[in-house]
């Protein structure tokens, strides 16, 4: 009988340790909430998860009573670490113990789902017995860096649906939002001594309409004539980087060096390597020839941009991009050439069209090394200017291409031996394989709505494994953790992001909070049923389990994938 009980009210992602016990704790109006100084915070929010849809509001009080629900720093827990929690419900009274704030509020989080559902309605909910079956859980997260990644460069997305975003991570134990800031398509994120980023590099006249991306290859793609844009004021910033510290969410922001700059070198030709050629936001997706240049003042520039990132975020990770670089304007570039002889990478009579007809060992056309190095260069710059500032950089797996420091950070997408590989040579790696956390992709082989390719089914991401296979101990220390990737070039909406990130997202914060031993679909189900009736009263736009049934989410019919 207890066991049914428990069942009743599913938690996900699943705890560690859960322990059942007879009765129910009654949530009304004889219930307290108590919190000494270090707590009132959490017990506010806990005050205004609650009172909506209860009509109740729960007094602050600072002693333990029958009736309350104690919110308790405790060092004596910190066996659990700074992320777990110990939460016992018993009818007379509910406690909440943690050795850090962060505990505390996951506990808070598996109290709201230990609830009815219907306790995240927005509006009171008459008729609905506020019950918790009487437990006791002990929980703490597998992995340190739980995240998701969002890109808003290709498709903006406003302030309120970011919040809205944060809330739904904490919920799900997600602790890390990755901000894909800036890009080819947009660039998003106010810089004052730089207006000139956002008044151009924030806008794009026209996007490409999709289907004529995919199959037909035709040479004139037709584009929308929309014009499409938008960026986060710093005001903006501030409010949502609180907003997420409130949740215990870090962001990490993405600021693209040295490749995908078009928008930026579309605000400031001198940035690129020809500043004679025209360069403007792009409106199609893929990788485009614009590269940031390799000149000192080019430099100067982005330092003042990461100084005022820096100003901005308090992360101890800047995320700046690294990934997909062409290196065809510098192998065209005499300046270049020129920095690459001053540094030592060329010999005085090389020309560029050694680096332009250059093959690798098999025969295949190639960049030269001296071309990946200094990309090296370029990025070491960087890691130099915001180690003396206390920070460290995180980049995509093509920043190890022509070496780089140990104390940069790996996210490894290409391939799933890179996660291995950057482990082994001493980086701290965030897993992010394109075929196992690309949730742009496709969710399954039948209708569904247009997208980029690719195919990751939420059985997929329920099965996947962080840490690869055969690695020693120490590199298995270096597994931060992983994180869901949101690519928006197909997803134009906030309603279409959801679709493609809710439920896969919930599959993967199992994976990343709950141990790897026990877990199984068949357990995993039930639970995801009972939070997909939370995200539908936090009017989230999931994929039902069903399957889309005829979801219009961008005004474009659905079409079917042919998997390959």
């Amino acid at each position: 009988m207890i066991a049914s009980n428990l069942e009743a009210q599913e938690i996900l992602p699943k705890p560690r340790v859960r322990t059942p016990l007879a009765g129910t704790f009654n949530l009304g109006a004889q219930t307290r909430i108590c919190a000494g100084n270090q707590t009132k915070g959490l017990a506010e929010q806990l005050r205004q998860y609650l009172h909506p849809a209860t009509g109740l509001d729960l007094a602050l009080v600072p002693k333990e009573d029958v009736g309350t629900i104690a919110l308790v720093l405790d060092p004596s827990r910190s066996a659990l670490g700074d992320e777990g929690y110990r939460l016992e419900v018993r009818p007379e009274r509910v406690r909440i113990e943690a050795s850090k704030p962060a505990g505390l509020f996951y506990g808070l989080q598996t109290f709201r789902q230990l609830l009815p559902p219907q306790v995240f309605r927005e509006a009171r909910v008459t008729g609905v017995a506020w019950q918790v079956p009487a437990q006791i859980i002990e929980d703490s997260p597998r992995f340190a860096w739980r995240g998701n990644h969002m890109d808003v460069s290709r498709h903006f997305m406003p302030k309120a649906f970011i919040k809205k975003h944060l809330d739904l991570m904490a919920l799900h134990k997600l602790n890390v939002f990755h901000w894909h800031l800036t890009d080819d398509q947009g660039w998003r994120l106010e810089i004052k001594k730089y207006p000139r980023l956002t008044e151009v590099g924030a806008w794009r006249k026209a996007t490409v309409i999709p289907y004529a991306n995919r199959d037909d290859h035709q040479v004139i793609l037709p584009y929308d004539n929309v014009p499409h844009g938008g960026f986060y004021t710093q005001e903006d910033v501030r409010e949502i980087v609180q907003y997420a510290a409130d949740r215990f969410i870090t962001i990490v922001p993405e600021i693209e060096m040295p490749g995908h700059s078009s928008a930026a070198v579309a605000a400031y030709p001198d940035l690129g390597n020809f500043p004679e050629r025209k360069v403007e936001v792009v409106g199609n997706f893929g990788v485009f020839p614009s590269t940031f240049n390799v000149s000192d003042k080019t430099q100067a520039f982005l330092r003042d941009v990461l100084d005022e990132v820096v100003a901005l975020f308090p992360s101890h990770y800047i995320h700046i991009g690294g990934d997909e670089c062409p290196k065809g304007e510098w192998a065209q570039s005499e300046a270049a050439l020129a920095r690459m002889k001053a540094l030592g990478l060329l010999e005085a009579k090389a020309t560029l069209e050694d680096l332009q007809g250059y093959r690798n060992e098999k025969g295949e056309a190639a960049d030269h090394p001296a071309l990946l190095k200094l990309q090296s260069w370029f990025i070491r710059q960087v890691v130099l200017h915001l180690a003396a500032k206390g920070r460290a950089i995180i980049g995509w797996d093509e920043i190890m291409e022509g070496g780089i420091d140990r104390e940069a950070a790996i996210m490894a997408w290409n391939r799933g031996d890179l996660v291995a590989k950057a482990a082994r040579e001493g980086h701290d790696v965030v897993a992010t394989p394109i075929d196992q956390t690309y949730f742009d992709h496709y969710q399954s082989k039948g209708p569904e709505p247009y997208t980029i390719g690719g195919l990751l089914t939420l059985e997929q991401v329920y099965a996947y494994e962080p840490v690869p296979a055969g690695l020693d101990e120490a590199a298995r220390h270096h597994i931060l953790g992983a994180q869901a990737q949101i690519w928006t070039e197909y997803q134009p909406t906030p309603r279409h992001v959801e679709y493609m990130l809710w439920p896969r997202l919930a599959a993967l914060a199992e994976v990343l909070w709950s141990p790897r031993e026990g877990r199984s679909l068949e357990a995993f189900l039930p639970r995801l049923r009972e939070d997909l009736r939370r995200l539908e009263a936090l009017d989230v736009t999931f994929r039902p389990l069903s399957g889309p049934k005829g979801y219009d989410l961008h005004a474009r019919p659905i079409t079917t994938l042919h998997a390959q």
